[in-house]
Order: C-alpha cells, then structure tokens, then sequence
C-alpha cells in the first residue's frame, strides 16, 4: 500500500524540483493508479478497500498539483517552510499591475471589437507568453533555492496567480464567444 508520509515528488519517484517531466509524471500516475484504484480491492475488507480509497485520492490530488505549474510552485514554497498566506499577497510591481490592468481592459472591450475572437486571441497570445516566462524563471529559482531564491520565487508566483486568473477569464470569454457563433 501506499507510504502516506511521502510528499509528492516522492510519492511518484521525481526529484524535488519544479521541472517535472510532463510523460514520466503522466505515466507514474497511470502505475499508481492501475495498482492501487479501489476497483482492484473489491473483494477486499473493509480497511483495504478504505487504505485503497485514500492513497487513489492522495495520488489523484498530488499528480493534479504536479501538473499544474502555479501549484507546483505553491507546493514547493510550503515544502521549503513557506505558511505564509499567499492567496493574500499581492505583488509590490507597479509596471506588471499597470499591465495586468491594461490587459483586463482589453478583456472587457473585446466583445466591442470588429472582431472580437481575434482581440481576445490576441490578448491569450500575450498571457501564455508571460505565463510561460514566470514558468520559465521559477524553473531556474526552485531548482535548487537559496532563501533569496525562494524570495523571489515567491514574487513570481504572485505574478503567475494574476496571468493565471486573467487567461482562465480570457478563455472563458473566447468559449462564450465561440458559442455566440
């Protein structure tokens, strides 16, 4: 069964870093879930079936935050010590804040647009572009992190939770606008 005090990096045999190998993490999930989903237990007791049960969740919400490159590097801050409340955090630069502001405004003139598919096709171009470059930062500070690293870091992940949260929204409006078609 599983080793449920194994964070999870351990838990699928990956180093602790923030690079993860996007096919070898896919394919320990589909190892791990083979062996242990409570489908393969039904003629098992009661604890088993129950020990089956969690360590199939723990697995799924440790590969769903493996995968994700926001929480892999919330994950990471809170297995370097890092409690603080980062939800509330915002981030002290002024020029990205001024970005994000112009980029949300963009967002709600979109559907004002001549075309408005392309606007806001325009606008998810620039977010996944900024998006992959925080990406890109943390992979080089959360590899092996100093606590100024780790500062840092923590810096660009409040930067990433605002491109996060205006692609979804950007996406969501590119959805609805399909949809309008």
């Amino acid at each position: 069964m599983l080793d449920f005090s194994k964070n999870h990096f351990q838990l699928f045999g990956l180093p602790l870093s923030y690079c993860v190998d996007d096919s070898q993490l896919a394919e320990r999930y589909r190892v791990l879930q083979q062996a242990l989903h409570p489908d393969r237990h039904v003629a098992a007791g009661d604890r088993e079936k129950r020990l089956s049960m969690q360590a199939s969740i723990q697995v799924n919400e440790a590969f769903q935050v493996l995968k994700d490159p926001l929480e892999r590097a919330l994950y990471l801050l809170s297995l370097h010590g890092d409690e603080r409340g980062q939800d509330r955090e915002t981030t002290g630069d002024e020029g990205f804040l001024m970005e994000q502001m112009e980029m949300r405004e963009a967002l709600a003139e979109a559907k004002d647009q001549s075309d408005p598919i392309a606007a806001v096709g325009e606008i998810l171009d620039r977010l996944t572009g900024q998006f992959r470059e925080l990406v890109s930062q943390l992979e080089r500070l959360l590899d092996a992190p100093s606590a100024r690293d780790l500062d840092a870091a923590r810096e660009l992940v409040r930067k990433l939770r605002f491109v996060a949260k205006c692609r979804h929204d950007a996406e969501n409006l590119e959805t609805e606008l399909n949809d309008l078609l």
